[in-house]
């Protein structure tokens, strides 16, 4: 006889539920990365155009000049802050997508151990059975050989 658990496509729903909330958050933490990664080129671009503004104040360069270095770094002052929120919103996400995968490893593992408190009480049984059957044809065969006597 085998063990055939009754709820075990219930058990495979919660374990590909699981599996899901993985990706989605591996996803998430991608687009944290990218975020991330533009706001840090974001910033490299600032730093050198910073450096380019104040090399241009020790040198002979028209104001004009200066002044368009000036609005590209004020632009980019502004780039920056709109990607931190950027980065902001794409931590929360992935925050958001770890509490819900705990969520779902939570009530995998419920399944996972009724399934197993099931499978255990399952073998029990069926010890319990091969046991009566083994007492069984012990009395029966004390039984024989005592007529046979």
């Amino acid at each position: 006889m085998r063990f055939q658990y009754a709820f075990q496509k219930i058990v495979d729903l919660k374990s590909n539920e699981r599996t899901q909330a993985e990706w989605m958050l591996s996803s998430a933490i991608g687009k944290l990365q990218a975020e991330e990664k533009s706001l840090g080129e974001l910033l490299d671009i600032r730093e050198s155009m910073v450096k380019q503004l104040q090399e241009a104040a020790g040198q002979c360069v028209p104001v004009s000049m200066i002044q368009e270095i000036q609005a590209y770094v004020e632009y980019l002052d502004q780039c920056i802050r709109m990607k931190h929120v950027d980065v902001n919103r794409a931590n929360m996400k992935v925050q958001i997508q770890q509490k819900h995968l705990s969520t779902k490893m939570l009530d995998e593992n419920v399944w996972l151990k009724a399934r197993d408190k099931a499978k255990t009480a399952f073998q029990q049984q069926a010890l319990l059975h091969e046991q009566n059957e083994l007492d069984e044809m012990a009395t029966v065969r004390f039984a024989m050989g005592a007529r046979a006597r």
